[in-house]
């Protein structure tokens, strides 16, 4: 049985939101929701369990950083930090999110609609049977997928407020030695780092992208059919060991 709680969360500091969270999950509360959010920090930080948030506003930096299981759908925007270091769980965001997006990210899904910030999925790794996953419907900024060592990034550009910029920045994937990277479309050469292998798609790679992005447009209300009636390219790194021979002497 669930049992829901509303928070306006107007003018209230972050760790007193956070603490007013706390409580109210001792007392057995499992669904949240959080109106007039601006910025307060660390939601959801480090719960682990089945809780589910409605955040409306702007969620703060590093929301969701360590969680394990909670689904969170932010109605807004996002802060950095988003799913730092996030094991298990689900996160929808309805508008962009910030830099730094699933930092270390070990396990679960995140979803954005729109344009994302500078280094998302930077240290991503897969654990065991744990996959993380991240959709992005806009852009991504530069270092996107940096020194990923597993999971799985897929760049649509469809949502974008940016309509001149290419869909990803630099370097994308500098020091890549694991994990996919999926984009709509393709990305420049200019975009590219030394180390990538860029392939077309196979049928495998097709079924697993199809998965994740009909999970994006449930979330979201989009047309998934939409979405995959395009060419997709994959990005993997060339080598395990990126920076192998880099500092071996003449």
């Amino acid at each position: 049985m669930t049992k829901k709680i509303v928070i306006d969360a107007k003018g209230i500091y972050y760790k007193e939101l956070n603490q007013q969270i706390r409580k109210f999950i001792q007392k057995g509360y499992t669904d949240f929701e959080l109106l007039n959010v601006s910025g307060q920090r660390y939601i959801a930080t480090g719960l682990e369990g089945d809780y589910n948030f409605l955040i409306k506003g702007v969620a703060g930096q590093d929301t969701a950083a360590f969680m394990r299981g909670p689904y969170l759908r932010i109605e807004g925007n996002a802060q950095d930090g988003l799913g730092n270091t996030m094991d298990a769980g689900k996160i929808v965001v309805t508008g962009m999110a910030g830099d730094v997006l699933g930092y270390a990210m070990r396990g679960g899904e995140i979803y954005v609609r729109g344009d994302v910030g500078y280094r998302v999925g930077i240290h991503m790794k897969a654990y065991q049977d744990k996959l993380p996953v991240i959709v992005i419907g806009g852009k991504a900024g530069d270092f996107l997928g940096e020194y990923m060592a597993g999971g799985i990034l897929i760049v649509l550009g469809m949502f974008s407020q940016d309509k001149i910029a290419p869909i990803t920045g630099r370097s994308l994937a500098t020091g890549i030695h694991g994990g996919i990277i999926y984009i709509r479309d393709g990305v420049p050469d200019t975009q590219l780092s030394f180390n990538l292998k860029v392939e077309e798609i196979d049928e495998q790679d097709s079924v697993l992208i199809h998965k994740y992005v009909s999970n994006f447009a449930s979330e979201l209300g989009l047309d998934a059919e939409e979405i995959m009636d395009a060419r997709f390219i994959r990005i993997r790194p060339k080598s395990h060991r990126p920076y192998g021979n880099l500092y071996v002497p003449n």
